[in-house]
């Protein structure tokens, strides 16, 4: 058996989050098909239909959009009835071009809401975890052979972490990726294997990830889509005291936040340093470094948040 990480990305065009976050979900093969069915389950008891049968995918963007929750808090909380009849009368009526009613649009937004909770609760429920790599969105790519054709830092850290936490447990990790653009993704598979197999740290880690990263389609998997759903919540509500200190949205922190920090894995590596604590959220201030060769940075352990 294994572990699967399922990964997303968000704020990657630099225009409306305030971060660049690439993580998602870590789950362990035996919970999955569990997972996807009470996902499934949960989606149908939000809005009472999947949601593909109107052609809408579930993003966090969506889900946690500002009008979302402004729809949501327009009068007293619906009950489950109530509440899928008047959001599946939303999407009908959206997909007829007619403008909802007032209750429909409430129930919308606290379906919406109920939904993105109910994915945390899932997480918990399967022993699910959280794991990030932070950057600042003013992150700007230095024209160098380095930086084009090798894995920033942040992805290094990211690896690094999903390594420390299934070696801990002896067991085998997947890679499983959002399908974006065939291009950016073959470039991001030679990133990948230029790392597992030219730095001695990503060949080390081929012991324990399997170095074969899989994409699969967002809209087909119920898991990259509760990935998407995590790591928009946290690059819109998930802070440090001292390290990420960019703009929040307080409605998602306060939503949000606790479930994050419960679902952030936690553990110990013994070096010949010394014992280092690490998190499965990071931030990296410095994805490219200051001015040095990426090659050496992939040895190196950034401090975790």
């Amino acid at each position: 058996m294994s572990y699967l990480f399922f990964i997303d990305e968000s704020g990657h065009d630099h225009k409306n989050c305030p971060y660049e976050v690439r993580g998602g979900i870590v789950l362990h093969a035996k919970h999955l098909w569990g997972f996807i069915q009470e996902f499934r389950v949960l989606e149908e008891a939000c809005f009472g239909v999947q949601l593909s049968e109107f052609s809408i995918e579930l993003k966090g963007s969506k889900l946690l959009e500002k009008k979302r929750f402004r729809y949501a808090g327009q009068g007293d909380l619906l009950d489950d009835v109530a509440r899928r009849k008047h959001a599946l009368g939303f999407l009908h009526r959206g997909a007829a071009h007619t403008s909802p009613s007032e209750i429909e649009f409430r129930a919308f937004g606290q379906a919406s809401l109920e939904m993105a909770r109910g994915v945390f609760r899932l997480l918990q429920a399967h022993g699910g975890k959280i794991f990030a790599a932070v950057v600042p969105r003013s992150t700007n790519k230095p024209a160098s052979f380095e930086a084009e054709e090798y894995l920033r830092k942040d992805q290094v850290f990211l690896f690094e972490r999903y390594f420390n936490y299934i070696s801990s447990k002896s067991e085998m990790g997947l890679l499983v990726f959002d399908e974006t653009d065939r291009t950016a993704d073959s470039h991001f598979i030679r990133q990948i294997e230029r790392y597992f197999t030219r730095t001695s740290q990503g060949r080390f880690r081929s012991t324990a990830i399997v170095p074969v990263p899989i994409f699969v389609s967002s809209d087909l998997s119920r898991a990259i889509q509760a990935a998407d759903i995590c790591i928009y919540a946290l690059n819109w509500g998930f802070r440090t005291a001292k390290t990420m200190v960019a703009e929040f949205r307080g409605e998602i922190k306060d939503e949000f936040c606790a479930w994050i920090t419960t679902l952030q894995a936690t553990g110990k590596v013994v070096t010949e340093e010394g014992t280092h604590r690490w998190r499965s959220i990071v931030y990296v201030p410095t994805p490219y470094g200051e001015a040095d060769d990426t090659k050496k940075k992939a040895k190196q352990s950034e401090p975790a948040v």
